[in-house]
């Protein structure tokens, strides 16, 4: 039990990268439409430190909240929870003032039996979840239909819990990207490849990718263990191509629905948890069932999103 603890500890500290105000302030503005009358649930910020808490507690009046509700986590003991919703103080404003903070039975973990009942009474969680436990995150999310707000790493999207929800538009990709998290030794960690991920609608998947170039065989070659023609980068899909395509996993922050189906998804031999095309794998090595993923000319790529045109050419 003892090194239960112990583990749970270090991952816990592994995932502490708190997201900056900046960039929360320059995604949540394209959704305020959403917040009006609304329960909002923080279930992965300390309510103390969390710049998530801070934002919306500034905010309240201006966003609209019916109630806003952030649980702390603890490790091995019992935590608590902070809630704001009404002027108790009587000034004619909703401020820290008027926050309640109330004790917990349990720790403070979003998969807790007190974090889900809130979780239930909710109607949209936004927090930036840990990226170790991100899967169980939002499959926990999926599992209570609940509408949400979160950061995470573009590596989940070949995620078999992750991808089908991209695929079937249940969820999608934000506004933007954080590059920089406040470490808790006060260092600033940067990384290259994290997003939000929604399902609240955005006028951003709605629209267009304006497309030049036109196809050839020479500079659109197939691949050799699937029907489709490899794309190196999103911008050069081509105009005038019916079939199925192969681009980058950048593809899906220029997405629109109605432009183009998402077919499915080739990862490559890096990734542990693939997510297969039409629920086939693809081997370049048929015999010794050694590779997964796609190539050209025996030559293997990156991952490799498969879509095909919606449009009429």
């Amino acid at each position: 039990m003892a090194r239960a603890h112990l583990d749970n500890a270090k991952i816990a500290k592994q995932d502490e990268f708190y997201t900056q105000l900046s960039d929360i302030e320059k995604e949540l503005r394209h959704y305020k439409e959403f917040f009006k009358s609304k329960i909002i649930f923080c279930n992965c910020d300390d309510p103390d430190t969390s710049n998530f808490w801070k934002f919306f507690e500034l905010n309240f009046e201006h966003l609209g909240f019916k109630k806003l509700i952030s649980t702390h986590f603890e490790v091995d003991k019992p935590s608590y929870k902070l809630e704001l919703m009404t002027d108790i103080t009587g000034d004619g404003k909703i401020d820290k003032r008027d926050v309640i903070r109330t004790p917990l039975k349990q720790n403070g973990d979003f998969r807790s039996r007190e974090c889900i009942d809130i979780l239930k009474e909710a109607d949209i969680i936004i927090t930036n979840p840990p990226f170790s436990l991100f899967r169980e995150y939002v499959s926990q999310l999926i599992e209570y239909n609940k509408k949400f707000l979160i950061i995470g790493s573009l590596n989940t999207i070949s995620y078999k819990e992750i991808f089908p929800l991209l695929r079937d538009n249940k969820m999608w990709l934000g506004y933007t990207s954080p590059k920089k998290f406040l470490q808790p030794n006060g260092s600033i960690k940067t990384f290259g490849n994290i997003l939000w991920f929604t399902n609240l609608e955005t006028k951003k998947r709605h629209e267009s990718l304006i497309l030049y170039k036109v196809y050839n065989e020479k500079e659109y070659p197939k691949y050799d263990n699937y029907n489709a023609i490899n794309i190196d980068k999103t911008k050069e899909i081509p105009v005038d191509y019916d079939g199925e395509m192969g681009v980058p996993i950048t593809f899906l922050d220029k997405h629109n629905p109605e432009q183009f189906e998402i077919i499915g998804l080739a990862a490559d031999k890096r990734d542990p948890d693939p997510v297969f095309i039409k629920g086939t794998p693809l081997y370049l090595d048929e015999q010794h069932k050694s590779y997964l993923g796609m190539a050209v000319h025996g030559k293997a790529t990156y991952a490799r999103i498969i879509i095909k045109r919606k449009e009429t050419i």
